[in-house]
């Protein structure tokens, strides 16, 4: 079944944004190869007000990849990024798939403990990784072997040390110098592995259904578990995109890449799409609104995605500073539902409307969206992009389609949606199922337009500041503490959007509870926005006949007093 004239959503896309698109016939590879030599010298990337052309990022590429060879990475290795947003990301990304090797995405803020558990899965032998994360890789056991690391000093990315001072503040400025005297001990710099020649113009290149991608989702569970990516799934959620953004025009466009690139939302955005649009992506290793609107001085953002929060905190910035935002035309949310606040504050501002979208990892990420036209509808998360398809079913068998307008669970179907959990054939049947249909464990109602809603979530993921976050996870590393006999870990729903990490523990007779401490012993194990917020105490702790914590009960328990 096609997305054809027929299926009811097709009516209220933005004119001229097709049913569907011309599917994918090379590889990410050749497209930005293609860029490369249709963009020339038009600037690709900007980072602190330094620019690099289309053609120095193809030299760029070609240079890390004869490096990443000579290293001994071969088509079908693993190559582990731990990396913020920064130009050597960019290069590092396309360098890799070169080789018809693999990218791993890694948050740059794990801890070793997070890290740990993903490298035993994919078994990646060569690092990139940002030098402040070199540490958590060398504090891996013996049992998860490195050949080598080759590390990233974001600092020689930037225009000049002098030219620094202008970003950052005095203390930071006398630490960046002492950056710049070299690598990370033990470590390759990333200047090195650019020191090589270009790789041979001969050496084979990757196909379309090669992987590209593993990026690690809790998907509908509380493990994190490797999506298997395509190049034709990355390629087709780019030309999705593409699609949607109707009236985008190529060398034109100003991406301000503010979403982690590690992230689904950001890999799509702009190491794929912006590149195949071959625009300038304004590059920021962190969200910071005063950074954001000095930057949209000199290149004014077209391009602007984020989440809720920032979008409300650029606004509110802008106002006060005076900075106008009408440059920014295409402005997608996701990862969060979105607040009317927020899109009537942002819209009054800016020079587009602000729509929201949807997806998940194992889509590329997305799947649905709001037309940029005056048919889209607040308070949904759209209807399905081009060649998607969708269906709502019984939550209980996946096989029954339940009626129109009553809640059951997304599925979906399309070009984007992914080929699997590396090594877990398992939980790839629980997601995936045999006629390619994906269950994406969010409870929906779709009115008669096809416009869809989220009522609930057959997952208990936690959703905050657009990441998720895993309850069971946090609980056990609450377990780990010795005043901790166990924990039962949701979220709280917030006012402007997202939710809020909630632990409710129960102690060991005797034992005071004491927040902060608990808090500390989790930022020792976790990333930051993992660390539950609010920690409370609970005593008869509601449990199944198995003895596991009913996390739904505490719940219902605990959220009224919070």
């Amino acid at each position: 079944m096609a997305n054809t004239d027929q299926q009811p959503w097709v009516k209220n896309y933005q004119p001229g944004v097709p049913t569907e698109i011309d599917l994918p016939t090379q590889s990410l590879v050749a497209m930005v190869e293609k860029s490369v030599v249709e963009a020339g010298n038009h600037p690709a990337m900007e980072f602190f007000g330094r620019r690099t052309t289309y053609n120095e990022l193809g030299d760029q590429i070609d240079r890390a990849a004869e490096g990443l060879r000579g290293l001994g990475v071969h088509a079908g290795d693993r190559v582990a990024l731990i990396l913020p947003n920064c130009p050597q990301h960019v290069v590092a990304f396309y360098a890799v798939l070169r080789l018809g090797a693999v990218v791993v995405e890694h948050n740059p803020l794990y801890t070793s403990r997070e890290l740990r558990h993903q490298f035993a899965d994919h078994q990646a032998r060569v690092v990139i990784a940002w030098d402040k994360s070199v540490a958590a890789v060398r504090a891996f056991p013996a049992d998860v072997a490195i050949d080598h690391i080759v590390s990233v000093n974001l600092l020689m990315a930037f225009p000049t040390v002098k030219r620094l001072a202008l970003h950052l503040p005095v203390r930071s400025l006398r630490e960046s110098r002492e950056a710049l005297t070299g690598p990370a001990p033990g470590t390759i710099p990333w200047e090195k592995l650019l020191s090589h020649g270009r790789i041979d113009t001969g050496h084979p290149r990757p196909s379309v259904d090669d992987l590209a991608a593993i990026q690690y989702t809790s998907g509908t569970t509380g493990h994190p578990k490797g999506a298997m990516l395509t190049h034709y799934n990355l390629y087709s959620n780019a030309l999705q995109g593409e699609a949607w953004m109707h009236g985008a025009e190529y060398r034109k466009e100003i991406f301000y890449a503010i979403l982690p690139m590690f992230h689904a939302f950001g890999m799509t955005l702009y190491l794929t799409y912006g590149i195949r649009k071959q625009a300038l992506l304004v590059i920021f290793p962190k969200f910071d609104p005063d950074m954001i609107l000095d930057a949209m001085k000199k290149s004014p953002a077209t391009v602007y995605c984020a989440v809720p929060p920032i979008y409300e905190r650029t606004a509110m910035a802008a106002k006060q500073r005076g900075v106008s935002l009408k440059s920014c035309k295409f402005c997608i949310s996701g990862a969060m539902n979105l607040p009317d606040h927020v899109v009537e504050l942002w819209e009054s501002m800016s020079g587009g409307l602000l729509v929201e979208g949807y997806g998940m990892t194992e889509s590329s990420p997305v799947a649905l969206g709001n037309p940029f036209h005056p048919t889209r509808r607040t308070g949904t998360i759209g209807v399905p992009f081009p060649s998607t398809l969708m269906k709502v079913v019984n939550q209980d068998d996946p096989t029954v389609e339940v009626a129109q307008g009553e809640p059951g669970e997304l599925l979906l179907k399309g070009p984007q949606v992914f080929q699997g959990y590396w090594n877990n054939s398992e939980e790839t049947a629980k997601s995936l199922l045999p006629d390619g249909w994906l269950r994406t464990g969010d409870v929906v109602v779709v009115d008669s337009d096809g416009f869809t809603t989220i009522v609930d979530r057959v997952k208990e993921l936690i959703v905050t500041g657009g990441f998720n976050v895993a309850p069971s996870e946090v609980e056990a590393v609450l377990r780990m503490h010795p005043s901790v006999v166990d924990a039962a870990v949701f979220g709280k729903p917030l006012a402007r959007g997202g939710e809020m990490v909630v632990a409710a523990v129960e102690l060991e007779p005797g034992s005071p509870l004491d927040e902060e401490a608990l808090r500390d012993h989790c930022r020792a194990q976790l990333a930051a926005y993992k660390v539950p917020r609010r920690i409370v105490q609970i005593e008869n702790t509601p449990r199944s006949m198995l003895g596991k914590i009913l996390r739904k009960q505490v719940r219902e328990q605990v959220l009224p007093s919070l």
